[in-house]
């Protein structure tokens, strides 16, 4: 088997101090050799400072040692003798439990390459090859990862290639005692590993509903006829199952989530739940639903982002931040796509797929920052405003995940009802355009106006630039839906975000609400309430929100005793009417029918 250029090895140093160690193999370095670790994943758009994990690093050619020189925080020099190998060896600290980083424990472990590959200066372009060592992991470990093999054994320890240091790292590595099953979509096979189940873990019925996601979304994108046209050739889904978490990150040909063990779907056991007289599935949980949603979307990214992307996003610089106005469209998008295919797919039905796009709507709604910030500017500050939230941020931004979601479909409902095109026209139109490559605003601009015979630039200037809203209500109304204002929930009419328990903590202090003019702030502990005055007036403890309009009784105003820095204070409350949210109601079934069923 040849040597690539760039050789990585990778083994388990120790489980329970949480450390891999790593050797890198440089065949022909430069003279003065710089080597880098990232700073940042792709998909998440933060700072992480993983060169933080990085300890005893190491450098010799031969016998002879040689002393890496730090330059800054992530990168090294290393004067060597040029066109002879040069081996590095260090090790990582693998403890953080995220789709973002690395985790090694006796259970399981897991990687993303940026994490632990040293990018070489000059030749990220070369052919990588990646060894995993099953030294020191448990008995019966298995190893799955998108990378293409070279020589593996059939737990899949071994070589795998990459045809550069971009792939390498876009190729996440899981470890483990782990369940995996198989299917194959419109002649794709994909692969499904799953972490952390439980016993009642019904695997059979994930891989039905996941393959019917795939089989549909390859559809949208390429027709009837699709094997030779998709961007991958096989797919792997990594899952980790634990107690509470949620996310995902998309990769080229594959995506690594993480859900919550209750939300998986389940055996059932006639012992704990008898069975009915006629044999039924069982009806998929919100909790699935949400999973499978996760799965849909991350999917979608393998057309929309990972090969479709913006322009600035054509090759990555991996030391610092990387800006582009576009991630409404890649991210909101994706996210109205999300919801809508399951739809497509079988997998829930009206009302369900009506109840997740109303609360997405309410949730822009109820966020004052949509009238600060675009979804354009949302998209340029996630490294400083998305990924580093506080108790301001609902005040001083949008998710350019949320309301990019309702320009998509602001913009698939305009398009239905001047009745030349629809938005699943562009979205393939423009994979045609860019040839699945890197896109601009401009694409997006030319795209709409051949497909839609007008100009949009002006909507997409009010949509995207803007911090208007959007004019969602009366499309909707056209596409056969009722849109009804009802009083909002408690939390939401005075202007707060909370956490309950024996008492009500403030998270969260919305800008304009009675909440904030009461002088309510993120911090406080709100214990309880006084109605009334004098010798009329009475007080009460307060351990949930819900049970204000119980002891307010008609006043409607009350004094608020709350606790900040251990100090005891009494606000003035006055609670607010016409505070109202929507709820959305189907009216013309053949209309919606052929919106949710993707009709021209």
């Amino acid at each position: 088997m040849a040597t690539a250029a760039l050789h990585y090895r990778v083994q388990v140093q120790d489980l329970h101090a949480h450390l891999f160690t790593v050797t890198l193999t440089i065949a022909q370095p430069a003279g003065l050799q710089r080597v880098s670790l990232p700073v940042w994943i792709p998909g998440s758009y933060l700072v992480r400072e993983f060169s933080k994990n990085l300890q005893k690093l190491n450098a010799h050619q031969g016998r002879k040692a040689l002393e890496p020189t730090q330059i800054d925080k992530c990168t090294w020099d290393i004067a060597c003798q040029p066109d002879q190998p040069l081996t590095l060896s260090y090790e990582v600290y693998a403890f953080d439990p995220s789709v973002r980083t690395a985790w090694l424990d006796a259970q399981r472990g897991f990687f993303n390459g940026t994490s632990l590959f040293l990018q070489v200066a000059g030749q990220t372009q070369a052919p990588h090859t990646l060894e995993l060592l099953s030294k020191n992991t448990p008995a019966g470990w298995l190893v799955a990862t998108g990378l293409p093999v070279l020589k593996t054994s059939k737990a899949g320890f071994g070589t795998y290639q990459a045809s550069d240091y971009d792939e390498l790292v876009d190729c996440p590595v899981e470890m483990g005692l782990f369940w995996q099953g198989s299917f194959v979509a419109c002649g794709i096979p994909h692969r499904f590993v799953v972490a952390g189940a439980p016993p009642s873990f019904d695997g059979e019925r994930l891989l039905a509903d996941t393959k019917a996601i795939c089989e549909t979304e390859i559809r949208f994108w390429h027709g009837a006829r699709t094997a030779h046209k998709t961007p991958h050739k096989s797919y792997l889904f990594m899952l980790n199952a634990v107690d509470d978490g949620y996310g995902g990150l998309e990769h080229r040909n594959a995506t690594a989530l993480i859900c919550t063990r209750k939300d998986l779907p389940r055996l059932s056991n006639p012992a704990l739940s008898p069975a009915p007289a006629v044999d039924l599935k069982p009806k998929r949980s919100e909790g699935y639903i949400t999973l499978l949603g996760l799965i849909s979307h991350e999917y979608f990214h393998t057309w929309n982002f990972k090969k479709l992307r913006p322009a600035e996003f054509a090759s990555y610089d991996y030391s610092a931040e990387n800006y582009t106005q576009l991630l409404w469209f890649f991210e909101g998008f994706t996210s109205y796509y999300d919801d809508l295919l399951l739809h497509r797919a079988g997998l829930i039905d009206d009302a369900t797929y009506l109840k997740l796009l109303n609360k997405g709507i309410n949730q822009v709604l109820q966020t004052p920052g949509r009238a600060l910030q675009s979804v354009a500017q949302a998209s340029f500050d996630a490294w400083v405003k998305y990924y580093r939230q506080d108790e301001n941020t609902p005040n001083a931004t949008v998710s350019y995940y949320t309301k990019g979601s309702l320009v998509a479909l602001t913009l698939d409902l305009t398009l239905r009802a001047e009745g030349k095109t629809t938005l699943d026209a562009v979205m393939r139109a423009l994979w045609q355009r860019t040839q699945g490559g890197p896109m601009t605003e401009a694409d997006l601009c030319s795209v709409l106006a051949e497909c839609a015979g007008r100009s949009f630039a002006k909507d997409i200037k009010r949509w995207v630039h803007g911090t208007a809203d959007l004019p969602i209500k009366a499309l909707l109304e056209a596409q056969g839906l009722a849109v009804l204002e009802e009083p909002a929930q408690i939390a939401q009419r005075l202007g707060l975000r909370v956490t309950e328990g024996s008492s009500i903590h403030i998270k969260v202090v919305l800008r304009g609400g009675a909440a904030e003019r009461a002088g309510f702030a993120a911090g406080d502990e709100w214990l309880g309430l006084q109605v009334g005055t004098g010798k009329s007036a009475t007080q009460w403890r307060l351990g949930r929100l819900d049970e204000l309009p119980l002891y307010a009784g008609t006043a409607t105003k009350v004094g608020a005793w709350v606790a900040r820095d251990k100090k005891l204070l009494t606000l003035s409350l006055t609670l607010p009417k016409g505070v109202t949210t929507w709820r959305l109601l189907g009216r013309d079934s053949q209309r919606l029918g052929r919106w949710l069923g993707g009709q021209d």
